[in-house]
């Protein structure tokens, strides 16, 4: 692959990325949710199979005071189904994983829980509620 494809294959892939990501982002503030997610954040979540795995992990380790007033499951589906209606589908983050774009991650849900809550370990903590 010339540097030009790769390029050009590598803005494709931010592209999709930065679209996954605005709707993201875009269905928590609709939802009054106080947190944003970054790249680093959508990578750190990448070992995580699926979408509502991968949010309802961030919630439990995050922002797990929600749980007090909604199911995981609501809160998965809401959030899912406002990204849903700007972007359809779902970020794949095995493509990145095999182009070597994210770090080492854990290989478990449980494995990544626990490293996130080692001091300086897993995705940085974001603003917010």
């Amino acid at each position: 692959m010339s540097h030009s494809q790769a390029n050009r294959h590598g803005t494709g892939h931010d592209r999709q990325l930065d679209a996954h990501l605005g709707a993201f982002n875009s269905a928590f503030a609709e939802l009054g949710l106080r947190f944003r997610w970054d790249a680093q954040t959508l990578y750190a979540l990448a070992s995580i199979d699926g979408e509502h795995a991968r949010i309802a992990a961030y919630i439990e380790a995050h922002h797990p005071h929600l749980l007090n007033a909604y199911s995981i499951d609501f809160l998965c589906e809401a959030i899912l189904a406002l990204k849903r209606a700007q972007v359809p589908g779902e970020w794949f983050p095995e493509r990145a994983v095999q182009r070597g774009l994210s770090r080492e991650l854990p290989a478990t849900r449980a494995q990544w829980e626990e490293d996130w809550r080692e001091p300086g370990a897993g995705v940085p903590a974001l603003a917010g509620a």
